[in-house]
């Protein structure tokens, strides 16, 4: 019977902290641990702290967990939890991806202040996004909207959408569904037409590597299939050193032993398009997402990424 208290760091938000009350739930019915063994510890990041410019200006997906992994680095916590895509594709030295829950829903939902669906806002209405990849997908749906950023957790948003900062916003169906709020959704996103976030919809757990007393507590609620399934689009993103300045989307999907991934780049205007698809076994998962991700950038050519600068 594990003794010492099971620290577990997370962002501050309310999905954030339900993410990581999630794991520890998952933990104690894996182990039969009471809630008393795991302690939530709430850490303040740069990404939470900044909210009046764009990511891509201020620094990209690591300001949402640089502080949280260096308290992981000098002991302060034992384990984070975090949503998959906000982790940068590098991580510090000492630290590793060692758990995945099962994922959620992936789509993005739009929701309106007034109008119900996205196609039916009237020409140059606005729209609050903080994501690169949804502005890029909106405008090239809907290259007549004036997409503005929108900084904030999901009630922040939505008190500025209550607010008529915007009317319209995006986001994340799974992050709905945690908090119990999926009825706010005016219209969910076909994944086809309106791709997600490399990662979206999964809780990753990171940990220091070679910890003989929290590895096996982890691997213990690691979901394989969701697993193979990120080391795919993340090996993709990593070969287009994917970070918040660039607009990228993609998805890979298990079934049975076999792995289909489609990708997608875009320019920030959503004026120009490339688009990837490949399917193996998933054991070559990381095989897979890398060759998909250098075939889609010579195809796309220098040019066309000198245009994410």
């Amino acid at each position: 019977m594990q003794t010492d208290v099971v620290k577990i760091g997370t962002r501050g938000s309310a999905l954030a902290v339900a993410q990581a009350a999630e794991v520890r739930a998952r933990l104690m019915a894996a182990h039969g641990l009471p809630e008393e063994a795991f302690e939530i510890v709430v850490i303040s990041t740069s990404g939470d702290r900044i909210q009046d410019r764009p990511l891509s200006q201020a620094g990209g997906k690591g300001l949402f967990t640089k502080e949280i992994e260096e308290a992981m680095l000098d002991g302060r916590i034992d384990l984070a939890v975090h949503s998959s895509k906000d982790m940068p594709t590098v991580l510090p030295d000492g630290l590793e991806i060692s758990a995945f829950l099962e994922r959620e829903d992936v789509r993005d939902v739009f929701i309106g202040r007034s109008i119900a669906k996205l196609e039916d806002l009237p020409r140059g209405a606005k729209l609050g996004t903080s994501s690169l990849r949804r502005q890029a997908l909106v405008l090239r749906l809907r290259p007549d909207l004036d997409v503005g950023m929108f900084r904030g957790n999901v009630q922040t948003r939505l008190r500025k959408l209550e607010e008529g900062v915007a009317e319209g916003t995006l986001l994340a169906l799974a992050g709905l569904n945690r908090l119990g709020m999926p009825h706010i959704a005016t219209e969910v996103m076909d994944p086809e037409r309106f791709p997600p976030a490399l990662g979206q919809g999964a809780i990753c757990i990171e940990s220091r590597i070679g910890d003989a007393r929290i590895g096996p507590m982890i691997a213990a609620i690691h979901h394989v299939e969701t697993g193979d399934a990120l080391l795919c689009e993340r090996a993709f993103l990593g070969a287009l050193d994917g970070s918040c300045r660039t607009p990228i989307a993609g998805l890979a999907r298990i079934e049975g032993d076999r792995l289909r991934f489609s990708g997608l780049i875009l320019t920030p205007d959503g004026r120009e398009t490339h688009e990837i698809a490949t399917e193996g076994l998933a054991v070559d998962a990381v095989r897979l997402g890398a060759e998909a991700g250098a075939e889609i950038r010579e195809k796309a050519g220098t040019r066309f990424f000198d245009s994410w600068q």
